[in-house]
């Protein structure tokens, strides 16, 4: 992918820094007052573009950039980007002192997709020694990581999806712990090994899409947009089939849901359809 391909060299040349937090909100300003525009996952690197009183500039691995505070970043080599990493596949991971559940609290609870380096401990092992970010070791159950990630199919796709129905609808989110509709969307791409933009409308003007122009030609796994104009989207899913698509919205109830095509508010702000080349 040479978009992508693009993205990680310009990264690389930038200062790197890897998140703490479960998920750390990107603002668009320097201030939590400022909007939040997307986020980073616990143990994800971003760059940093710029510093200024205590927050960093930082920008993601899908080139999306905000602002972030220094306290919840670690400036310094990138983490778990080679040697033996494992993938957070459950919604949410505990992490451990211990390799026990009842001898102590959770270090911290990480969402779906962390990855993690590995120190020891077999892959069919219940417990995996892992070294966090901030250089402690701790205990993660194996059940809840994957060693080797391969793209889903369509249907398996669709199939996945469902896990996160009933997860909160988060203006910004990027993660188990609450999307945002492109967030969302974005997410179940990359689980098909395709990597697009972040926010819905890029993602609909995006060249790894090719425009759908009738809704009987709809299949499985094509891209929604919604908005009052094909130039002024501010929603998207995914198609299900058989009229249904899944969203995060919070449009009646804000959460990931399925929605029904013919619903009257959807026919009236569905303005575009696409499917990745």
């Amino acid at each position: 992918m040479p978009g992508a391909l693009a993205v990680a060299l310009f990264a690389a040349a930038l200062p790197n820094a890897v998140v703490l937090k479960p998920v750390a909100n990107m603002y668009k300003g320097p201030s939590e007052d400022a909007s939040v525009v997307s986020q980073a996952i616990y143990g994800s690197n971003v760059g940093i573009l710029e510093q200024q009183n205590g927050w960093a500039h930082i920008r993601t691995f899908d080139n999306y950039t905000g602002w972030t505070p220094l306290a919840e970043l670690k400036p310094g080599p990138a983490y778990a980007s080679s040697g033996r990493v494992a993938e957070v596949e459950s919604l949410f991971a505990h992490i451990y002192r211990d390799p026990s559940v009842t001898a102590h609290a959770p270090l911290v609870t990480v969402p779906f997709e962390t990855k993690l380096e590995v120190i020891s401990g077999a892959d069919d092992s219940r417990w995996l020694e892992v070294r966090l970010p901030d250089g402690r070791p701790a205990f993660i159950q194996s059940g809840d990581v994957a060693f080797h990630v391969e793209p889903l199919t369509i249907p398996e796709m669709i199939a996945f999806s469902k896990r996160f129905l009933g997860l909160p609808y988060t203006w910004g989110g990027t993660s188990s712990y609450g999307y945002d509709c492109s967030g969302f969307a974005q997410m179940l791409c990359r689980r098909r090994g395709i990597f697009m933009p972040r926010d819905a409308q890029p993602q609909a003007d995006w060249d790894g899409v090719a425009p759908v122009e009738r809704k009987e030609d709809l299949a499985p796994g094509d891209l929604l947009y919604f908005g009052s104009s094909a130039k002024h989207i501010t929603h998207t899913g995914v198609y299900l089939g058989g009229g249904k698509f899944i969203d995060a919205t919070t449009y009646e109830t804000p959460m990931v849901r399925i929605d029904d095509l013919s619903d009257a508010h959807w026919v009236k702000l569905l303005v575009a359809m696409r499917r990745v080349k």
